[in-house]
């Protein structure tokens, strides 16, 4: 069997490492925000090109704090719009209406997935505030345009990089390009920890600051709470496992890219519709994601002949049970996409053989 993600394998890798990361940790007697975090913030920063980091608990969270840190600091009021995505994971979306905002969902291209920033004009109105790319499957979101709008309409940007880690145009990496960025650390992303973590990255000394509380409870001195906080902290034994792993990221996406472009130049089946890439470094693979109007078929075929295959994601996010207020939104090439995607394997630890299987198997199929 083809295994979609093996875990265990990939941290298998550096078991080792981990096990002494871990052990650093226990031995250390000091559980919350202690060195590691520290440590690893000081190294995250550095590898995106920013000044701060603030590890938090996961990446919705990192998205809703620092909306509610632009609130917090005036930059924001409750009831002001964020253009979002509509082709997404409904994280993106929970976090604005969790932050007291309103989102304002945009079609996505049809062959790259991510929002044009051509699209960006007509969501416009004087309620918006922020924008929300998101780098979705590992493909940085046209930055440049989107930072040339922001800036001529005076708005935010708030990168969804849960999926991006790495991802670059020129020298600029994901989590960089924005006012701010939100990572998520979860075991399946390209650079995963072994449980639930976030990070929040930014160049706003202020923004990292409140940040930094409002996840803390609201509060810089213990004991004393200046504003209404949560909990949402990176905790010791993540940050240290990460900090293992983040020495592996940039090989790890390579060997991504190198299967990425085996699947690109070898699946030929006109039944299967390919994503675009240009070679270029602005996308990581997080997901090599195909589409076909016949993709419940072709999952099942995959399956049969022993390769797992995922869907991401089945339901488009106004299509949920959750956003009932936004059931009857005309989003055709959203819902067109939530009905043709489909995931191919795609990690660094697949053999040759595994990808050969994937590619032999795709052209077959009829």
């Amino acid at each position: 069997m083809v295994s979609f993600l093996d875990l265990k394998a990939i941290n298998f890798q550096y078991r080792d490492e981990l096990i002494e990361a871990a052990a650093r940790v226990i031995d250390s007697g000091w559980y919350i925000r202690g060195a590691e975090v520290e440590l690893f913030e000081q190294e995250f920063a550095h590898y995106c090109g920013v000044r701060q980091c603030v590890g938090v608990g996961n990446g919705l969270d990192a998205i809703s704090l620092a909306l509610r840190g632009w609130i917090e600091l005036g930059r924001v009021d409750i009831g002001d719009e964020v253009i979002v995505p509509a082709n997404t994971y409904i994280a993106s979306i929970l976090a604005i209406l969790e932050s007291g905002l309103v989102p304002v969902l945009v079609e996505p291209e049809i062959r790259g997935f991510n929002m044009p920033a051509a699209n960006l004009a007509s969501a416009l109105t004087k309620k918006t505030r922020v924008i929300l790319p998101v780098h979705l499957y590992g493909e940085l979101v046209d930055m440049p345009s989107v930072m040339e709008f922001a800036q001529a309409h005076k708005l935010l940007v708030l990168e969804d990089a849960a999926q991006a880690h790495g991802a670059a145009v020129g020298d600029r990496r994901s989590g960089s390009w924005g006012d701010a960025a939100a990572f998520s650390f979860y075991p399946g992303k390209n650079l995963g920890a072994l449980g639930d973590a976030g990070a929040l990255t930014t160049n706003d000394a202020e923004l990292a600051d409140i940040v930094r509380s409002i996840a803390n409870y609201g509060s810089h001195q213990k004991y004393q709470n200046d504003v209404r906080g949560v909990n949402s902290r990176l905790d010791e034994l993540q940050a240290a496992f990460l900090r293992v792993k983040l020495k592996y990221l940039d090989k790890e996406i390579s060997q991504r890219r190198a299967i990425a472009a085996l699947y690109l130049q070898h699946i030929q089946n006109s039944s299967i519709v390919l994503p675009s890439w240009d070679s270029s470094a602005s996308h990581v693979f997080h997901l090599f994601v195909v589409r076909s109007d016949r993709r419940d078929e072709l999952q099942a075929y995959l399956l049969e002949k022993g390769i797992q295959a995922a869907i991401h994601y089945p339901i488009p996010p106004h299509k949920q049970g959750a956003l009932a207020k936004y059931h009857d939104m005309q989003l055709p090439l959203t819902e067109l996409l939530h009905e043709q995607v489909l995931s191919l394997p795609i990690s660094p630890v697949m053999t040759n053989s595994e990808v050969e299987k994937v590619i032999s198997v795709c052209n077959s199929w009829c």
